[in-house]
């Protein structure tokens, strides 16, 4: 009897433990992964802008007066050499006529003085006029050659302006933009513009997007960019970067919404006869390309305490980690918790997940470039999101539950 007891506690006890050990396999997490693979990865930066004409002519009156024929609307073409806009030219028929009234006097008088100076010379040889004599005929010579050349220089100035009030094109393009009637005043300056028309060549176009002040120190020009345009929402049209602003743009200064931008403009390859000046663009700028490199996608890689990741670090070996992490902190002069935290992927192994710190490169959309750490081919754990930033620990049990994928 006693030995049917014993028989039966350790029944019971096998019983016990195995339903201890189906308990702990029932709590095995589910996860999903994904494997590591070879690719190119291509690292960019996106941008919001709009759509202009790279060459763009503003039509401007350099002298004042009242327009007398605007012979074109927006939308019309033009040639080179086209006659745009004619201002009231009157007061500077009126002005020429002067200045060569004023030329006609001074070459007559020019000869007068030129005359009196030959005579003085010739009677000074023959000693029957002074050197005083002399100076003063050469002096009143001297002064009716500078009155020549400024009536010279006035009629030359007088042309300019009666020339000013005709303005041509100087491209071949369309005028995109119309600013003044007939009948109206053009205020002409050297200093600011008076812009009367605008026309520009729409058969080169460019996209002036703002990167943020973070990504634009990887761009450069001669980066290839493809550009959506709001208007074509299924298309998308290839470019290439052309120049970089060197001056920010700062919106929201001295709020938390502060935000600096620089303009880069991106260069068209194709163009549709649709595209409109102003038009609404979105501009996504290859920066880098690594070719086959380790993937591993985004939202696998998470972050945990440098003592968790490596535990075999010594007290001594872990403050010394601790303090590179504050110089390279110091230029800021702040030491952020965040410097002590270690960029972690989890790899599954015969149903266990093991922590492995990796170092990584460049990143697209979806996936990261790996440097180190991973192996092509092992498979990473990449949800759910709560579980792989909180719950999932290294060597915890877990269960492999992926969608299955569609065959194409």
């Amino acid at each position: 009897m006693k030995k049917a007891l014993i028989i039966i506690g350790l029944l019971i006890l096998v019983g016990v433990i195995v339903g201890i050990n189906l308990k702990k396999g029932d709590k095995a997490i589910v996860v999903q992964t994904e494997k590591v693979f070879r690719d190119d990865i291509t690292q960019t930066v996106t941008g919001n802008g709009r759509i202009y004409p790279t060459i763009e002519v503003k039509i401007a009156a350099r002298v004042s007066g009242k327009i007398i024929a605007l012979d074109v609307e927006e939308g019309d073409s033009v040639k080179a050499g086209q006659v745009l806009v004619r201002l009231e030219r009157d007061q500077y028929v009126a002005s020429l006529e002067k200045s060569k009234s004023a030329l006609l006097e001074a070459r007559a008088n020019l000869t007068l003085a030129e005359s009196g100076l030959r005579r003085t010379q010739e009677l000074y040889q023959r000693n029957l006029a002074s050197r005083a004599d002399l100076d003063e005929a050469q002096a009143k010579y001297d002064q009716a050659l500078s009155r020549l050349q400024q009536a010279e220089a006035s009629v030359k100035e007088a042309e300019d302006a009666l020339r000013k009030t005709v303005l041509v094109s100087p491209i071949n393009g369309v005028v995109i933009k119309k600013n003044k009637e007939v009948g109206e005043v053009a205020l002409g300056s050297q200093f600011q513009e008076d812009v009367i028309l605008v026309v520009a060549d729409l058969k080169t176009m460019e996209a002036r997007v703002e990167v943020n002040e973070n990504d634009i120190i990887n761009v450069n020009p001669g980066d290839t960019a493809m550009v959506e345009i709001d208007a074509f929402p299924d298309s998308l049209f290839p470019g290439v970067v052309t120049e970089i602003s060197n001056s920010a743009k700062t919106t929201g200064a001295g709020t938390m919404e502060e935000v600096t931008n620089f303009e880069v403009r991106i260069r068209l390859f194709n163009r549709l006869p649709d595209f409109r000046p102003g038009m609404s663009a979105m501009a996504e700028i290859a920066t880098e390309t690594h070719k086959n490199v380790l993937n591993v996608p985004i939202q696998s890689v998470t972050v945990r305490e440098r003592q968790e990741v490596m535990p075999e670090l010594s007290k001594k070996e872990l403050q010394q980690a601790q303090q590179k992490a504050k110089k390279r902190s110091k230029k800021t002069k702040k030491y952020k918790r965040e410097d002590d935290l270690v960029e972690v992927v989890f790899v599954v192994e015969d149903g266990i997940a093991h922590i492995r710190p990796v170092k990584l490169g460049i990143s697209d959309d979806n996936y990261y470039e790996v440097l180190s750490g991973l192996k092509e081919g092992e498979e990473v754990v990449t949800g759910p999101f709560r579980v792989l930033t909180k719950v999932l620990k290294d060597g915890d049990r877990v269960k492999v539950r992926n969608a299955a994928r569609k065959e194409s």
